[in-house]
């Protein structure tokens, strides 16, 4: 919080001392807890080092918001990216609206006097006193952690939770959730009802995004970029998926140049990584197709390189190491390294799925392994998990794609897997079933 006077945003003077020693303190020690104040600890040296401290440390903290102030926000952003819960938020009444990052937080607002000073102090006090309790709950109240579950977590993973973490509009969650049944026409009708599409809540447009995606709009997912509030057509996951749309389009140097673009700003990422090695195994596809077989060795080499680099850059995300794998078995002849990786990506996912966590791609990545281990068994039962956990139907259709080029790379070199086009049927079937 502030210290001294200082005038809120509506030009009120605030005597924020009179704040903590008449509002917070007390209520503090109402939830039989102990208050303190950095600036009250004068154990030498600058001030910033015990306040880090404490922040980080302390099982419980109060961030008073009420003149917008840099230093108290820069603060509680530290606080929220270190503890999942037990940080209470009040802010004075009249001042003006809290600004858009923090407007969604559940603050607790408290009245003046003219004088600055708290007016109803026993009803104030007695109600951050009950915020305080319940804070003991262990309730995440950090948005970093409410967004991704365990943060910080696999970058895959940030897109396919996005529905279940964020916090917005339930009737255009649900109006976009039945749409993706109908198809990409009833995707546009919902986004038509959302107004200018730059003023929309950021999770509603995140969402109409991604919905896009599950109905193979990838014309549509380019567009509404372009539409959206510049904010957020410049965070990482939309741009992630835009070189995703951008390939699927058939717009591979394009989507190339977004996520090499992404790569040199914010650094290696399995998700980035992964996407481009994409890019580069759609290259190699169409260059195998038109019989350039040196050039379609080159892609496919720099699609393994992609992926390699994205299972290297975060060990326990086994989607990019999976495409490794799979693509060293398409080489001719097959890429011995595969045999060193294949355990270890192998391992990944089975930590994933022990930990009671796993999702449609940790079965999908189990099964790809047991169809390269030629493990009839293994391949069946995942295949079970698999279908039984697809959310999207591009989902099953992207790994049968990938079980497809296998057998066909056997078949080329006389090797006869027959149940692998069991598998493979069953997969595409799936893909035609609304998830």
């Amino acid at each position: 919080m502030p210290f001294g006077r200082k005038p809120d945003a509506a030009g009120r003077m605030v005597d924020f001392d009179r704040v903590y020693q008449d509002l917070i303190a007390p209520a503090i020690e109402q939830a039989d807890l102990e208050p303190l104040r950095a600036d009250e600890e004068m154990t030498g040296g600058i001030i910033h080092k015990p306040m880090y401290e404490r922040l980080i440390l302390c099982e419980y903290a109060v961030a008073d918001l009420t003149t917008a102030n840099a230093n108290v926000f820069y603060e509680l952003g530290l606080r929220h990216a270190v503890r999942q819960w037990s940080t209470v938020l009040i802010f004075a009444e009249g001042g003006s609206q809290l600004p858009f990052d923090a407007a969604p937080l559940r603050a607790l607002p408290y009245k003046l006097t003219p004088a600055g000073t708290p007016a109803d102090a026993d009803l104030a006090r007695a109600a951050l006193a009950v915020r305080l309790k319940e804070a003991r709950t262990a309730v995440p109240d950090s948005p970093v952690f409410q967004l991704v579950e365990g943060f910080p977590d696999i970058q895959r993973l940030k897109t396919d939770v996005f529905r279940d973490r964020v916090r917005y509009s339930q009737q255009v969650k649900e109006r976009l959730a039945a749409a993706r049944k109908q198809g990409v026409a009833a995707v546009r009708a919902v986004a038509a009802q959302l107004g200018t599409i730059a003023d929309a809540e950021s999770g509603v447009v995140v969402d109409l995004f991604l919905s896009y995606r599950a109905v193979k709009g990838w014309d549509d997912m380019i567009a509404l970029v372009d539409r959206m509030a510049p904010p957020l057509a410049a965070t990482v996951m939309v741009r992630e998926q835009l070189g995703l749309a951008l390939n699927r389009a058939g717009r591979g140097d394009e989507a190339e140049r977004v996520l090499t673009g992404l790569i040199d700003e914010r650094g290696p990422s399995s998700e980035t990584y992964g996407i481009l090695g994409r890019v580069y195994k759609d290259r190699w596809e169409g260059a195998a197709k038109a019989g350039e077989s040196m050039l379609a060795r080159g892609l496919l080499d720099k699609a393994i390189g992609a992926y390699l680099k994205g299972f290297e850059a975060d060990l326990r995300d086994a989607y990019p190491g999976v495409n490794a794998v799979t693509l060293m078995e398409l080489r001719d002849p097959p890429d011995l390294r595969r045999e060193a990786l294949i355990p270890v990506v192998r391992y990944v996912v089975q930590r994933r799925v022990a930990a009671g966590k796993p999702d449609y791609w940790d079965h999908a990545t189990l099964l790809e392994l047991a169809v390269l281990g030629k493990d009839e068994t293994g391949a069946t039962a995942a295949l079970a998990d698999a279908m039984a956990a697809v959310r999207e139907p591009w989902e099953p259709e992207t790994t049968g794609h990938n079980l497809r080029l296998i057998r066909e790379a056997r078949q080329r070199r006389n090797e006869q897997v027959p149940w692998e086009g069991e598998i493979e049927a069953a997969l595409l079937r799936r893909s035609r079933t609304p998830a």
